[in-house]
């Protein structure tokens, strides 16, 4: 009934309406005309398949700039008359905004659309046709408040965006970023998306045409940073701008892109502790300007090498870093009057901190090795002294070495006389097995690390390089794992072998004598534990190495065959094996230095060394002490007697 009721008011208005514009001829139609129907909620109609409502708030009609500026019909030029049978056409924003419509069609959203991927358009951004607001109106989406939330409608959805092969991050950094907060605080002056990215001509960064373009970028800042970008024009690196050199860097270089910081905000890359390093150090601190242009390199490095770089690294904030010197935006080469480096203005430059300094201080360089000239007196004396006292280190504590090494040997050979009668330890077969296990090892340690941490000194010291330290590592890792192979058949086939193997099987007692001697050496009990032939220490140190062997030669086999271990397992195999092969080195080089090098070095029973290694032999006494229930050793240690 209510549908039945609903056709017959709308039969009725319409008629009433028809007799109306037929009473007073072919009037031009009001809003209030369309409105008879159209603010009516539940209208709707079909198009292709899809129900689409034809409700227009009356409201929201009257507040938006279209309603207070036009008639329903300035826009729908097609509708002539109340009852139109025949859909009005689609209505275009280009009809009245054509260079809008024409800019848009050049950008990268107009382009998505072309290309049949869902992208921005007008009503996406402005609001629907019948609801758009002026730009100035503050609930406009457009408005300069809320242009970053109605960018980030789509930029950030990170879902969104990376299903079209993008990221959100942009979005969020700009968030956190000095100009994202101040605009959210309400300040109508801070950059908005649109500020740098355009409004309707929207291009992507490689186009020489978009105001992000590397070389716009400066134009594009000064919109609001006027001074600034006068001052960087003129600067060695705004120059290098102009005659096209895109290796110089821009204001988003330095400063960031989406993510800038206030340079008072410690995670700044701009902050004075971090400026060195974050920024200057990107360039200058590489070969590339150095083979391109001829700038120096390492200026970074040499600074931090100054009084001031190792103030600066101490935690000095006071120290000068690359900008106290240079400048900030008008960095200036220093055959430049105008630099600041220039050296008649290097007193009041070094005079900012230095007060009262004369140009008889500022002779001295700050990039020492870099800036060492023939002429230069100063950076040959401290180049000569450098020499001289290498020189000088070398020799006195090379004599220093000797003159202890041969004084040291005398003493532990006398020592060890004096300890007779001795019987064997190890056999002769026993001690090759150990020494070339101790060999390979200290290679693979070495060689090892110098890979891993290729910049550090400890590389620099074995002065060679890549090629040559990868090799030699996997020839150590092969002569590790044949002595580990080779020692699995001696204790299979030997009667020594085997009998070693039977004496190092772990049992119940170890671990009671391992409580025991805590208990015995922190003043908890008064009688030592007694050990056989080999201590719960000694067998577990004996089985972390067979574990520790194995398990970084089938995991440095793995990374040497990586592309087969990949195409035959998968590639994240690789990585889990190269994480257990570096830090299974950490673990066993540690348990060397700690563990075992105490047993035969720091161990005040041996000092200054249990020579067993050596010549395989050990004090008779000694062995007593330490292994009393060893009896079949003993025995035949009182035959050797």
């Amino acid at each position: 009934m209510k549908d039945i009721a609903r056709v017959f008011t709308y039969t009725v208005a319409l008629s009433l309406l028809i007799w109306a514009q037929m009473a007073h001829g072919a009037q031009k139609l009001k809003d209030a005309d369309c409105l008879a129907c159209h603010s009516d909620s539940t209208l709707t109609t079909d198009v292709n398949g899809k129900t689409l409502s034809l409700y227009v708030d009356e409201g929201k009609l009257k507040h938006s700039i279209h309603g207070r500026l036009f008639a329903c019909v300035d826009c729908h030029t097609d509708v002539k008359s109340l009852a139109h049978d025949t859909p009005p056409k689609k209505i275009t924003c280009g009809q009245c905004h054509a260079d809008a419509q024409a800019a848009y069609a050049r950008s990268a959203h107009a382009i998505a659309r072309r290309e049949g991927a869902a992208a921005a358009g007008c009503q996406d951004c402005h609001g629907g046709a019948h609801e758009v607001m002026a730009g100035g109106d503050s609930k406009s989406p457009v408005n300069h408040e809320n242009i970053p939330y109605t960018c980030g409608r789509c930029h950030g959805q990170k879902f969104l965006m990376e299903s079209r092969g993008q990221s959100a991050q942009p979005f969020i950094s700009y968030q956190e970023s000095v100009h994202g907060r101040a605009t959210e605080k309400g300040s109508q002056k801070a950059a908005v998306c649109t500020d740098c990215h355009g409004a309707h001509e929207i291009l992507p960064a490689n186009d020489s045409k978009s105001p992000i373009y590397k070389f716009n970028v400066p134009a594009t800042c000064g919109k609001c940073h006027s001074d600034v970008e006068n001052t960087f024009m003129q600067s060695i690196h705004g120059q290098a701008i102009e005659r096209g050199n895109a290796q110089a860097p821009v204001c988003t270089d330095c400063h960031g892109i989406h993510s800038i910081k206030g340079h008072a905000d410690p995670n700044s890359p701009d902050a004075e502790r971090n400026l060195s390093k974050d920024v200057c150090a990107r360039c200058h601190e590489g070969v590339r300007l150095s083979q391109e242009f001829g700038v120096p390199g390492n200026r970074v490095s040499s600074y931090f090498d100054s009084y001031h770089g190792l103030a600066a690294e101490g935690g000095s904030m006071v120290a000068a870093n690359c900008s106290s010197c240079h400048g900030v935006h008008n960095i200036l080469p220093s055959s430049d009057p105008r630099s600041t480096i220039n050296k008649a203005n290097l007193d009041a430059t070094c005079g900012q901190c230095h007060k009262g300094v004369t140009q008889k201080f500022t002779q001295t360089k700050v990039h020492q090795e870099d800036g060492m000239q023939p002429h230069d007196i100063g950076s040959l004396a401290v180049k000569w002294v450098r020499v001289i006292y290498i020189v000088l280190i070398l020799v006195v504590i090379g004599v220093m070495f000797l003159h202890n090494f041969i004084i040291w040997r005398s003493k532990a050979v006398a020592r060890r006389r004096m300890q007779n009668p001795f019987m064997v330890r190890m056999t002769e077969n026993q001690r090759w097995q150990h020494l070339i296990l101790l060999t390979s090892f200290i290679v693979l340690v070495i060689t090892g690390f110098a890979l891993k941490f290729p910049d550090t000194w400890f590389a620099h010291v074995l002065g060679m390089g890549e090629h040559w330290r990868g090799i030699i590592h996997r020839v150590a890792g092969v002569v590790l794992i044949g002595a580990g192979i080779y020692h699995v058949f001696y204790l299979a086939t030997v009667q020594e072998g085997r009998r070693l193997i039977r004496d190092l099987a772990p049992k119940p007692k170890d671990a009671f004598d391992a409580v025991y001697t805590m208990m015995y050496y922190l003043g908890l009990r008064s009688e030592k534990p007694k050990f056989a032939r080999f201590n719960y220490a000694e067998k577990a140190e004996y089985w972390a190495l067979v574990w520790g062997t194995a398990l970084m030669g089938l995991t440095g086999v793995m990374i040497w065959a990586k592309v087969w271990v990949g195409d035959t397992l998968a590639r994240w195999w690789v990585d889990i094996a190269t994480a257990i092969h570096f830090y299974e080195a950490i673990l066993a080089t540690l348990a060397i230095v700690v563990w075992h090098f105490y047993q035969v070095f720091l161990d005040p029973d041996v000092y200054p060394m249990n020579w067993a290694w050596w010549d395989g032999k050990m004090p008779v006494e000694h062995y007593r002490h330490e292994h009393g229930l060893d009896t079949e050793t003993l025995e035949e240690g009182k035959k050797e007697e």
